[in-house]
Order: structure tokens, then C-alpha cells, then sequence
């Protein structure tokens, strides 16, 4: 399939290795998609949008001008919806009630709806607990009627509390009712927020965390945040993989823009696993794939094919279809024991960064529970493999809470706000865009490789082995027909 029905194109990228040691159990892979729009220079996607805004107007709300903050961001949001989006408001608090349009379910957006929903919004005033799981059904429900037909559904929430009224085990069901149904967006507001809440959330519905410790910055971060999510074209995207029987899936982990555990949301289509990835806009994105297996059950020095990698994308119609080339991962079982294999240098990278993320949590829980030992600890883990992988953004946050102490070691600033740890923990899953080299990776859909062997052609640039045939692709490239 081109991609026309969908409105995007993938293309998918398998970086690995293809030797494994005569005493590997398991095998890996980084994933690099891409995704490019099918529609004309020029013109307008033609996607359903469905947005639903929830607000936190919980007691804790009335303080520090933050509800007075959040109902202009919130207006602010509305203001940005393009006419005939679909738009309901939820006011959550200990109960999740929909603010707009009085009547329940979801509103066509035009001037008169805007003016109507802002009304209700700025009449909003502060009271009870908070549950956010009730927030997130509500959401679900009113998504349920407008989501069929290719329509994108999204929801923002921001919290300035803890998830006390309700139980973990409450917030579980809530998620898992509402995975692959929207992505959802959360953001933290002031300081008194959990940040591992809000990477639940954000990491079952496929949304993007964010910090907002100064008030009176929401407002602006709304209207940033409004405009990217308009830019999503494919309401649900899959990772598909058809295995060989001698494998099975270790995990899946989203890699970039953000760190994300997808192996638990699986699902099974036929002879394929799908892993949902939620909306998707013209990007790139990488995933880490590892496949388990019985070594005894690989055969030594024959390339085998573990794994047919594609992306599927739901239709208007609801099907999902393929929507670019599948790509093979070919693995190899060493024969002599002991003989050392090389790994490649963008797996190690991606291990690195996970290390970074986990050395930055660990800071950030050490450092509430008033425990400066392991805090400094992990911050010097942290700072020093921020400064290898040259990663700016958390480099730059890493040193923004950090001093030197009388030995010229890092170590926490002693006046560091629970609002900077927060950051800091929610912060620690942004590993940003791809680098420049894997973004050039994704070739041009006009070029394409041919197979020596088979006369095969894939526009995948890095692929070692050809998809039809299993041998080695050889360097040719030839004009597409």
C-alpha cells in the first residue's frame, strides 16, 4: 500500500547485529521509522480532529493564581481549534464532569461553540480530591461515538496534585481501558505533582510529559502543545512483526522522542504481533526491539531470518493496513564458544541514554526522600553520561540543579525545589529527535536498492539482507519504476 489511504508513508529501518556470540539467548535490534506525508505540495490533510481538555480544578487549585492560569490556557487551547474539530471540556476533581457542552458528548467547533466553551471554562471554581483515572475514562467515553473514520483523538490533562482519591490499582484500570483509544498528553503544574503518574499516563496512551513549574508559563505551553498535536495525521499506528517460531518477544521500547515501555501492549492479528504506537504526524521515531530465544534451537553459522519488521496504520475504514515495505531482521548464531562479536555503536548508545534516564530518576527520588548520599551519587552518574552522549538538553537541566562542593565534585544544590526534582524525574525519558545520521537514513521514496540476487528493491538503506530472499543485498542502486 502507498500510503494514500492513511495520509503517511513509512519506511522502516533494522539496525543490528548480525553476528551473535555461540552463547547469546537474545537478540536486538534498533528501529528507525519514518514517516512522510502522501498529500500534494500544498495541501490541507484532510484528518478529523477530536480534542478533549481536562482540567484539574481540584481544592488545591486555588491557590498561587493557578486556576486563574489554567482557565486562560485552557481558553487559549480552545482558541487554537480549527472549525469542525470535535471538542468536549472535562472538570476533574475527586469526579470527572463534562464542563462542555452541557448536554455531554462533543461538540462541532466553530465561533459560537468557542465563545460557549470558554464561558463554561472560566466558570469553573476550585474543589475536592483528584482521580485522574476518572478523568481518563470520562475522556474515553466521549471519544467512543467520533473516533471511528480516521478521526485523531486527543486529550491533554494537567494536574497540580498527587492521585489520592483513588487507588493504583484504579489508575491501572483506567489506563488499561483507555490504551490505544487516544493519546493523551500530561503536564505537571507548581511542584506538588508526582512524576511517575504522569509517565503512566503518558506512556500508556502514547503522550509526551512536560513540567510546567512556573505558573504562568501554561498558557503558552498549550498553545505550543495544540499546535504540534494538529500536525498528527495517522490516529493509530502499529509496529508488525511476523516471527520465526524459534523466537519470541523479549520487549519493545519506544527510544525517541521519548522513553516508553510498549511490551505489555502487544496484541495479536492473525500471524502478526501489533504493537501500538499510537498517532503519528510526518516524524521520525526509533524503538528497540530484543527477541529471546533458545540458543540450542538456532542453528550455528546459517543466517536466518528472526523477524519481518513493517508498519500498519488504521484506515478511514477502521482496517489496518500495511503501509510500506516490511524489512527482515537476519541474525547469525556463531559456532566457536567464546568468540567475541561486535555490537553495534547505536545500540550502545541507546543503552547509555537508558542509563542516563535511570541514573536521573534515581537522583530525583534520592534527592525527595532526603537522601543527598545517593542523590550526588547518581547526579555524577548522570552528568557524566549526559557529557558523553553530548546530550544537551538533560546536560544542560543535570547542571541547572547541581554545584561543586569543596572538592570540586557535583553534588545537589542545597536549595533545590521539589518542582526542579520533578523535572528532573519527568525530564529523564526526553531523549529528543534523532540524530542528523539516522535521520539521513531514511531515504528519499524516489530512490531505491536493488537485490543483485533476486531483483528485489527496498528504499531501506541500512538493511543488510534482502526482505524476498534472505541474502546479502548488494550496493546497487537503481531508479524506481
Amino acid at each position: 500500500m502507498s500510503g494514500s489511504a492513511v495520509g503517511l508513508s513509512f519506511t522502516v529501518e533494522v539496525d543490528a547485529p548480525g553476528d551473535l556470540a555461540f552463547e547469546d539467548t537474545r537478540a536486538d535490534a534498533l528501529l528507525t521509522i519514518g514517516a512522510r506525508s502522501t498529500a500534494a505540495a500544498g495541501a490541507v490533510p484532510q484528518t478529523r480532529f477530536a480534542e478533549v481538555l481536562i482540567m484539574d480544578r481540584s481544592l488545591s487549585m486555588a491557590g498561587r493564581g493557578k486556576l486563574a492560569e489554567a482557565k486562560r490556557a485552557v481558553c487559549a487551547a480552545i482558541d487554537t481549534l480549527v472549525d469542525g474539530t470535535y471538542l468536549a471540556v472535562v472538570a476533574g476533581n475527586h469526579r470527572a464532569e463534562v464542563v462542555y457542552p452541557l448536554g455531554g458528548g462533543m461538540a462541532r467547533v466553530d465561533e459560537d461553540v468557542k465563545a460557549a466553551a470558554k464561558r463554561r471554562v472560566a466558570d469553573q471554581l476550585p474543589e475536592g480530591g483528584t482521580a485522574i483515572g476518572g478523568w481518563l475514562t470520562q475522556a474515553e467515553r466521549l471519544f467512543a461515538p467520533v473516533a471511528s473514520g480516521g478521526t485523531v483523538c486527543h486529550a491533554v490533562l494537567y494536574t497540580d496534585g498527587k492521585d489520592e482519591h483513588e487507588s493504583e490499582a484504579e489508575l491501572s484500570a483506567a489506563l488499561a481501558a483507555c490504551a490505544d483509544r487516544f493519546v493523551c498528553d500530561a503536564r505537571g503544574l507548581g511542584e506538588d505533582w508526582n512524576y511517575t503518574e504522569l509517565l503512566r499516563i503518558t506512556e500508556a496512551l502514547h503522550g509526551r510529559p512536560e513540567a510546567v513549574v512556573a505558573i504562568a508559563d501554561l498558557t503558552e505551553d498549550f498553545i505550543r502543545l495544540m499546535r504540534q498535536a494538529h500536525g498528527l495525521v495517522v490516529p493509530r499506528a502499529y509496529l508488525s512483526l511476523r516471527l520465526n517460531d524459534r523466537f519470541r518477544v523479549g520487549f519493545v521500547r519506544q527510544i525517541r522522542p521519548v522513553e516508553a515501555d510498549l511490551t505489555l501492549q502487544q496484541q495479536r492479528r492473525g500471524g502478526e504481533l501489533h504493537i501500538p504506537l499510537g498517532a503519528w504526524a510526518p516524524e521520525i521515531r526509533q524503538y528497540l526491539l530484543s527477541l529471546s530465544f533458545e540458543a540450542a534451537a538456532v542453528p550455528v553459522d546459517e543466517e536466518l531470518r528472526a523477524a519481518r519488521i513493517g508498519m500498519r496504520a488504521e484506515t478511514p475504514g477502521g482496517d489496518r493496513e500495511a503501509c510500506g515495505p516490511e524489512q527482515a531482521m537476519v541474525i547469525r548464531r556463531r559456532g566457536t564458544p567464546g568468540l567475541a562479536t561486535v555490537r553495534p555503536e547505536s545500540l550502545t548508545r541507546v543503552e547509555n541514554e537508558r542509563e542516563l534516564g535511570m541514573a536521573m530518576r534515581a537522583c530525583a527520588d534520592a534527592g525527595q526522600r532526603g537522601d543527598p548520599a545517593v542523590a550526588n551519587r547518581e547526579l555524577r552518574i548522570a552528568l557524566e553520561l549526559a557529557e558523553r552522549l553530548d546530550d544537551a538538553p538533560r546536560l544542560r537541566l543535570l547542571r541547572q540543579v547541581s554545584e561543586l562542593d569543596r572538592d570540586g565534585m557535583p553534588r545537589l544544590r542545597p536549595d533545590v525545589t521539589r518542582g526542579e526534582m520533578q523535572r528532573l524525574g519527568l525530564d529523564s525519558v526526553k531523549t529528543g529527535t534523532a540524530p542528523a545520521d539516522m535521520v539521513d537514513a531514511v531515504p528519499p521514496a524516489d530512490r531505491a536498492r536493488v537485490c543483485r540476487h533476486c531483483g528485489a528493491t527496498t528504499s531501506a538503506r541500512v538493511l543488510k539482507h534482502c526482505e524476498r530472499c534472505g541474502r546479502p543485498f548488494g550496493d546497487e542502486v537503481a531508479d524506481s519504476p
